[in-house]
């Protein structure tokens, strides 16, 4: 049995190594490396500007290189294929990835490699028509104010005074298109208001400095969900 199969495996490595030459596997690369561009340009126009991250696009070129040359030599080497798992162990990443979307575009990477390896061109012209047409639509749904948040607003005063959520929140409505009382806390004399909010239509200091002269508070904090956020 372990005859045949050694047999069976030497046939298909035959096989595949005839079907591959380097002219194939030189368009292959080719198409990986344009479909990594492709998506280092889609990872700047839609996320890079507002990012915090590691700037992960850097590596989509080599990265697309590389899984794609490892998938074609896992079809052509049997052994190196069942081998591949132990070695792909030692590899950890100190870095953390800091920004979701991140995630996903290396994944967007990884499958265009994977694609161009088997040779599947139609599946990866579809995946990328799809994926440009999901970034739009989540680009359009948080221009209409969907799924966005683009940061937190933290007010404290001192309790019983002139502070009230209610006012808070139609001082606020100048200043940002969407806004939301989240919570409204007191300790030690202190009132605490959380406000999330999106679309700042002024300058943070001055609706600071607003907040300060209409209700004496004692101290104001912006957080913004990521830096350049704000549209």
């Amino acid at each position: 049995m372990k005859q045949i199969r050694l047999i069976d495996a030497l046939s298909a490595y035959e096989q595949i190594s005839e079907n591959l030459n380097l002219a194939v596997f030189a368009g292959a690369l080719l198409v990986a490396l344009l479909a990594s561009f492709l998506a280092m340009g889609l990872y700047r126009c839609f996320y890079e500007s507002r990012g915090t991250g590691s700037q992960v696009a850097r590596s989509f070129p080599l990265l697309g290189l590389a899984v794609t040359t490892l998938f074609i030599c896992i079809q052509v080497s049997i052994p190196l294929s069942l081998g591949l798992l132990g070695s792909l162990s030692i590899i950890r990443f100190r870095t953390p990835i800091k920004e979701p979307e991140e995630v996903g575009f290396i994944m967007l990477v990884i499958a265009s490699s994977v694609a161009a390896a088997t040779y599947n061109f139609g599946f990866l012209a579809v995946l990328y028509v799809l994926a440009a047409a999901s970034l739009v639509l989540a680009r359009w749904f948080r221009t209409l104010g969907f799924l966005k948040r683009d940061g937190l607003l933290v007010v404290t005063a001192a309790a019983g005074g002139s502070f009230s959520s209610d006012e808070l929140s139609k001082l606020l409505k100048s200043h940002f298109r969407h806004h939301s009382v989240q919570s409204v806390g007191v300790r030690d004399g202190k009132v605490s208001v959380q406000v999330t909010f999106s679309g700042l239509k002024t300058e943070a200091v001055r609706l600071q400095e607003e907040i300060t002269q209409s209700f004496a508070a004692d101290s104001i904090h912006v957080f913004l969900d990521r830096p350049g956020g704000i549209r």
